[in-house]
């Protein structure tokens, strides 16, 4: 999910654990809908700094736990301090794992991916018979944060760069994914949250989008451009989430999770 080329912006672990309690909370909603008792195999797909990982390698300890990421900066983080967890690189759309995976867990990342009609069923296909797939994906492209972005991108001379990168709307509606994995699976539960976050900090909106879905858009901007365009983001973000009286600024988030159960 990070780009190849020799300007490359790393993905920072720092920036992007600094809300790690507000995005920690889904992938725990989440985990407490998964219905496992004794699983053999357990995979976090799109670990990152491993948080979640090692909750799941908690839940089940008896299990095999593996933790499965593109970018190596995020899998250096979640291999210090050492555990009994499997990290492993690899491009999550195209993972097979050695042997079918009792639990796969995937925590905001797969909105990140394209072409889901095709990408979830190839998910599924590598559970073992009544193995769950567990999902959750920010569905937040809706809201300022978003078109915001949408508009400092047609705003200024990076337009034509930016404009491809932009991924205005990647996850779709509950009832896509239920036509999607519904014929497949034993059982299959799709719900929403709308989740308040209160954040502290001048203009925290941009630092949360900053260790995320801003992040393609300024590895893709040389400095001066970089600068500007952050700025720009900046002041037009600031007047959609304006600070409240106590200093905290609200940031409402919604997203989307999928249980899906094999026969």
């Amino acid at each position: 999910m990070t780009g190849e080329t020799e300007n490359r912006m790393p993905w920072d672990p720092t920036l992007y654990s600094a809300f790690a309690q507000p995005r920690l909370r889904p992938a725990l909603d989440l985990l407490s809908r998964v219905d496992a008792e004794h699983p053999h195999t357990v995979a976090d797909l799109g670990c990152g700094t491993g948080n979640v990982t090692r909750i799941l390698a908690d839940r089940w300890h008896d299990a095999s736990v593996w933790g499965v990421d593109s970018s190596p900066e995020m899998l250096n983080a979640a291999a210090l301090p050492p555990s009994r967890i499997r990290w492993v690189q690899a491009d999550v759309a195209q993972w097979v794992p050695e042997r079918p995976v009792d639990v796969l867990f995937s925590n905001a990342v797969l909105q990140w991916l394209d072409n889901h009609d095709t990408l979830l069923p190839h998910l599924f296909a590598q559970l073992a018979p009544r193995g769950v797939l567990a999902i959750q994906m920010p569905h937040n492209h809706y809201a300022a944060s978003h078109a915001v972005m949408a508009d400092t991108v047609e705003a200024g001379p990076w337009a034509a760069r930016l404009r491809p990168l932009i991924r205005r709307f990647p996850v779709h509606d509950p009832d896509f994914y239920y036509d999607v994995l519904g014929p497949l699976a034993a059982s299959l539960d799709i719900w929403e949250t709308e989740y308040l976050h209160v954040l502290e900090g001048d203009n925290p909106v941009v630092k949360w989008t900053m260790g995320t879905s801003l992040r393609p858009l300024l590895d893709a901007l040389d400095e001066p451009e970089r600068s500007e365009f952050l700025s720009e983001y900046s002041r037009r973000v600031a007047d959609a989430y304006p600070a409240h009286a106590d200093g905290r600024t609200l940031f409402p988030f919604r997203r989307l999770f999928l249980v899906a159960k094999a026969r």
